[in-house]
């Protein structure tokens, strides 16, 4: 840090500048990211339902209904779908669709006339069809032909849902979400700021660096989407974090920075003291994060890899600003940092400031003050132990949504669950045109439609229901097999697939005994393959985010009990956010005032993403209070008076970055797309109970109880520290230790 503060003072300008030009580069380059982001990524791609719809598409070539035409009957209460003008409308919507570029496999109800395509009502009826290739390839076609199938006039009413359109919509609310977030987010944080530096000039930095993060992270999410899949949810948890880092750690820097203005140290000589210790902390801070994200990389899902990638370069571009072009703006402006001051904020001594105050006093109970607060937080985490993972599906959109509406009808007005049909795919390939082979799909296919939360099975023989086959092949059965491929069998469920129930029916239909080999595909498997895939290398990333951490701090500290410590109360900090997540969004208490549809699950790979970014952050307020701390034992305080100078020197700091982190993250908790609120809540409520509670409560109790064992290390790993430790080869500049430290009533061992 040494090196880069002298580089830095030696080309402020040039630095400036660069960052000047980079901005443009990046508006342009970044600007039409949103283009570039995937709206899929959720299936393993080894799983066994991915393998299903790739021998789907090319042995068969088609797929489960990814498009759905609802089709309502106007007039009387009595109209109906058997309506001599209603079917007429019906069957030219279908042929309508059948005509559609890159449209297939296109059935109605009036086509088939089987009782699962009729609302129970008799009021309302479904076209079905299929478009190949992945989420976007489906979301981009569907866009093509959407505004034809709203339709208001006639003898009916449609609209159009499936899976197509409902990745559309989500992108295009996920915009607006997006933009609402930062309008709300931006003046309430430059108000905070004003309030925390008391000068304009100083609270216009951490905004200045947050531009220049949140465009830089535009640029990076534009370059990654260019090598792989990026979700486009990345989007908005990616630019809210390069937002609040770059603040966060602006913060810091800039409150460092006055401080040694303060001690009396002209500008240049501040900045480079800044660089050496609030620096260095940032940068640590930075790998932290990074490392946590990295995370997610040891997950097959496209979905969870596009967050490792998108969030490591957002973390990157947000500490360069921070630790790079900050520093050279702070030196170009030196003491005109206080400019525009609205008031003066008058340090203290350090015994009568706030935090030393309260850190003595949580020191002098720390047993009540552990027990008190750790009950509290258990408390707050056992909502997660009866949490529920699903998949998400149309009612992460508001109500007002077609798609929602459409979703809403199917799910209230009829028996079966047309578009989340199982697939059963035969893995070898044979003619399923001799009797032999007929006979046999005949009978697999009786037993599959008496399976319990079956409602029909489509196969090359026929249509079954409840054991029976009640319609003969035609020529919609055609689909289902292919000259010397095979055959392949669809299941409609009668439960919602996205369910326990929907899992039962994936499990109960692997089991089930075929005639021929075969594989399992659709909406239900991919959530039962989805949770199988996580289970299978959440240990391995939960161990690697462990281990490095625990590396990394006891590089930077030296000590082996403080970096145990820090993994144990991260965890106890974010099993009462998960606690308070699955209350509210899987239970749906607080729904209305939220504005959410709670659909009794969670998204299956929320908890996993939440964990890895909520876990980085938290370490971030670690990394701030412990470095002070480590700083004033090297400066030879006694543990307690360490801890206390160290949480009084970064508590105002850290609540005030909690805070502002807070703020952006509550911005997003207004989103109208559900999955990107959980994030925004569930983020929110991660910094300040790691602020509030742990940082500045159980730290200072568990370090007091700890004592002198707190620096605890053999004399072997001492030494590998000395040589091998993340901190600074040479001394701060010039710095006279007598002049550093402030007075203290505890005497130094």
């Amino acid at each position: 840090m040494r090196r880069l503060g002298r580089f830095v003072l030696r080309r402020r300008r040039l630095v400036l500048v660069l960052a000047v030009a980079f901005l443009p580069i990046a508006a342009v380059l970044g600007g039409n990211v949103k283009q570039h982001l995937s709206a899929g990524g959720f299936a393993d791609p080894g799983s066994a339902s991915a393998r299903a719809g790739r021998l789907l598409e090319s042995r068969f070539a088609t797929g489960a209904p990814n498009v759905v035409v609802l089709v309502t009957a106007k007039g009387s209460p009595d109209a109906s779908v058997d309506d001599p003008a209603v079917e007429a409308a019906g069957l030219a919507l279908a042929h309508r669709l059948a005509g559609e570029q890159g449209v297939r496999a296109v059935t109605s109800y009036w086509a088939l006339h089987a009782p699962p395509l009729r609302s129970q009502d008799g009021r309302q009826a479904l076209i079905l069809g299929q478009v190949p290739g992945d989420e976007d390839a489906v979301r981009d076609a569907t866009a093509s032909f959407a505004a034809r199938y709203h339709v208001t006039t006639g003898p009916v009413t449609a609209d159009l849902g499936g899976a197509g359109a409902v990745f559309r919509q989500i992108e295009d609310q996920a915009q607006r979400d997006l933009r609402r977030a930062e309008s709300l987010s931006l003046p309430i944080t430059l108000v905070l700021l004003v309030l925390v530096f008391g000068s304009a000039v100083a609270a216009g930095l951490p905004l200045a660096v947050g531009a220049l993060a949140v465009l830089g992270t535009f640029l990076v999410l534009r370059v990654v989407a260019a090598l792989t899949d990026v979700s486009i949810f990345a989007l908005n948890l990616t630019t809210g974090m390069g937002l609040g880092l770059a603040i966060d750690y602006s913060l810091f820097i800039v409150s460092r920075f006055r401080e040694e203005l303060r001690a009396g140290h002209d500008p240049d000589r501040a900045v480079l003291r800044t660089l050496q210790t609030a620096g260095r902390t940032v940068a640590f801070s930075a790998l932290t994060v990074m490392v946590s994200l990295a995370a997610l990389l040891v997950f097959p899902l496209p979905f969870l890899r596009s967050f490792a990638y998108a969030g490591v370069g957002v973390v990157a571009t947000a500490a360069v600003g921070a630790i790079v072009v900050l520093p050279a703006l702070l030196a170009v402006l030196g003491r005109r940092i206080d400019r525009l001051a609205l008031f003066h904020h008058r340090p203290k001594a350090v015994e009568e400031g706030f935090w030393y105050r309260r850190a003595r006093a949580v020191m002098r109970r720390p047993v009540t003050v552990v027990v008190a607060v750790t009950a509290g937080l258990v408390v707050l985490g056992v909502p997660f132990f009866h949490i529920d993972a699903g998949l998400s599906d149309d009612r992460v959109l508001p109500p007002g949504a077609s798609v929602r509406r459409v979703g809403d009808a199917i799910r209230a007005g009829f028996s079966s669950k047309e578009a989340a049909a199982l697939a059963v795919v035969s893995t070898t390939e044979f003619d399923a045109q001799t009797p032999a082979r007929t006979d046999d799909i005949d009978r697999y296919a009786k037993a599959l439609s008496s399976l319990p939360g079956v409602a029909r099975v489509d196969a090359a023989t026929g249509f079954y229901l409840y054991g029976m086959n009640l319609l003969g092949p035609n020529q919609l059965s055609r689909r289902f097999t292919a000259p010397g491929r095979g055959a392949w069998l669809s299941i409609v469920p009668s439960v919602e697939p996205l369910s326990p129930a929907g899992e039962a029916l994936v499990k109960t239909v692997r089991k089930a005994p075929a005639p021929f080999p075969v594989l399992v595909g659709g909406e239900s498997a991919r959530l039962v393959d989805g949770k199988a895939a996580l289970a299978r290398r959440l240990p391995l990333a939960l161990g690697l985010i462990a281990l490095s951490t625990f590396v990394l701090l006891f590089l930077m500290v030296g000590s082996l009990l403080v970096p145990v410590k820090a993994l144990l109360l991260n965890v106890l900090s974010l099993s009462a956010t998960f606690g308070a997540l699955v209350f509210v969004f899987q239970d749906g208490h607080f729904a209305g005032a939220l504005h959410f549809t709670p659909t009794g699950t969670i998204n299956v790979f929320t908890p996993v993403l939440l964990f890895c970014i909520a876990f980085g952050l938290s370490m971030d307020y670690e990394v701030f209070l412990l470095s002070r701390i480590k700083e004033e034992v090297d400066l030879g305080r006694t543990n307690d008076d360490a801890v206390a100078v160290g949480l009084e020197r970064t508590g105002r700091i850290v609540t005030a970055a909690a805070l502002l982190l807070a703020v952006v993250f509550v911005a997003f908790a207004a989103a109208q797309v559900t999955v990107v609120k959980i994030f925004g809540v569930g983020l929110a409520i991660a910094v300040l109970v790691d602020a509030f509670l742990i940082r500045a409560t159980l730290v200072p109790a568990f370090m007091r109880l700890a004592g002198r064992a707190n620096w605890y290390a053999p004399r072997s790993l001492r030494r590998f520290h000395l040589r091998y430790g993340i901190w600074e080869a040479e001394p701060l500049d010039i710095i006279d230790v007598a002049e550093h430290r402030q007075p203290s009533t505890a005497a130094a061992p």
